[in-house]
């Protein structure tokens, strides 16, 4: 491992034409990356690919044009305004596949830019709060450059990784990149409430991060024997954690671990996780393997939507054309969790946007994408309560979605579906 004084110095060994693979979430290497400035002016058609990252995605102005494009495997909020699907792209891929397509050379990985704990005694630094993908990207690219953060915590299972697996290193002192917290809304309390009640004890959870899973997460703290194998947890998982609810005792597959790809969240979860043998995060591949999801009992997958139509087709990646987000993990865990004995997939979603449409629509959107289809479907969730569809034709289907979605659009939605299907 070559340590070099600035970012600018420890990436002179870029070249043009190259592939960067840069690490996401909270570990985002924010230092390494605005390094690429100063080399800005003699490099060409560099391609950086990630999932979300945080801060400042300046490589993907307009300015940048012709010096760096990007690929994202899930758009971000700092880059979704410069998606163009030219200079900046998206590649839709579950997140369970994308390691292999790295580790295949579907995806050449020239450089890989990590952010990682110290290392210790023995060598071995941590890629702290995201392996997800970036385990796969280590063992793939021909250089890895990494920012060694003195904030980043080790955490145990597949991140650890040796000095002698780094080419190049900057030492740094910098705060991660915290996502912003959020008031959880009235409605979606009611939505916590309806997914804690058919939530059984011993249950082993997927959730993801923002309003509705911390609401889920609140309204738990009476259940018993929790168990967590998930894509990424956030904050309200350490709560259930600390009182015991989340003990992971009647998981059958790591039992007594909770198991994760990726974590986002505050200081409290950094202290929570930093050196803890409870809580091992690997990679994507494995974690959101269905077969390793459905290894478990009772697993509940509760995942979100941007729209579902009255047959069930879950829309969770864009907004008509424009895509939003990604395919994520979505459906590695509906898939594992329909596969887990007694397993419960739930799409939770509130009724309307903040500008009053409908999300359950008698049709998605042109140009919407299917993440979840209709034959995957199980529960759907909102603040007026829970449709199971599993096992319903389509016209229950369209009965029990009617029931669940806001009172203002139930008797447009009836004649839309009589329109639209009936005749």
């Amino acid at each position: 491992m070559l340590v070099h004084d600035t970012a600018a110095q420890a990436l002179e060994i870029l070249e043009s034409h190259q592939s960067i693979l840069v690490h996401g979430g909270m570990a985002t290497p924010t230092i390494l990356l605005e390094g690429l400035k100063a080399h800005s002016s003699r490099l060409k058609d560099v391609e950086l690919l990630h999932l979300h990252t945080h801060g400042d995605a300046f490589y993907a102005n307009k300015e940048y044009e012709g010096i760096f494009r990007v690929t994202n495997f899930f758009v971000g909020g700092n880059i979704r305004r410069n998606l163009d699907y030219q200079r900046v792209d998206y590649l839709p891929c579950f997140l369970s596949e994308i390691p292999n397509l790295i580790s295949s050379g579907n995806k050449k990985i020239n450089v890989a830019f990590v952010q990682v704990s110290p290392p210790n005694k023995h060598g071995f630094c941590s890629l702290g709060t995201s392996v997800d993908i970036m385990k796969s990207g280590v063992e793939s690219a021909d250089i890895v450059i990494a920012q060694v953060n003195t904030k980043m915590p080790c955490i145990h299972g597949d991140g650890i990784i040796h000095v002698s697996q780094i080419d190049h290193a900057i030492f740094v002192d910098e705060p991660l990149h915290f996502p912003e917290s959020r008031e959880i809304s009235e409605d979606e309390k009611r939505i916590g409430q309806f997914i804690a009640g058919i939530i059984e004890d011993g249950s082993t959870l997927q959730m993801g991060i923002g309003s509705i899973p911390d609401a889920v997460l609140n309204a738990l703290t009476t259940h018993k024997d929790l168990g967590i194998h998930t894509e990424m947890y956030s904050d309200g998982a350490i709560d259930l954690l600390e009182r015991g609810v989340v003990n992971n005792s009647k998981k059958k597959f790591h039992q007594g671990k909770s198991v994760s790809s990726f974590l986002m969240g505050s200081q409290k979860l950094i202290d929570y996780v930093d050196n803890n043998p409870s809580t091992i995060l690997l990679g994507a591949d494995y974690v959101n393997n269905p077969r390793n999801i459905a290894r478990n009992p009772k697993v509940v997958a509760i995942n979100s939507a941007i729209e579902v139509d009255l047959t069930g087709q879950v829309c969770a990646d864009s907004l008509g054309h424009h895509i939003y987000s990604g395919v994520g993990g979505q459906m590695d865990f509906i898939r594992g969790a329909s596969l887990s004995e007694g397993g419960k997939p739930i799409i939770a979603l509130l009724s309307q946007t903040a500008k009053g449409h409908s999300k359950i629509s008698a049709c998605l959107k042109a140009g919407a994408g299917v993440v979840t289809t209709r034959a995957h479907i199980h529960y759907v969730v909102t603040e007026n309560g829970v449709a199971n569809l599993y096992g319903k034709s389509l016209h229950e289907r369209a009965k029990a979605l009617i029931e669940i979605a806001h009172p203002d659009h139930r008797e447009s939605l009836e004649r839309e579906w009589f329109n639209n299907y009936c005749r």
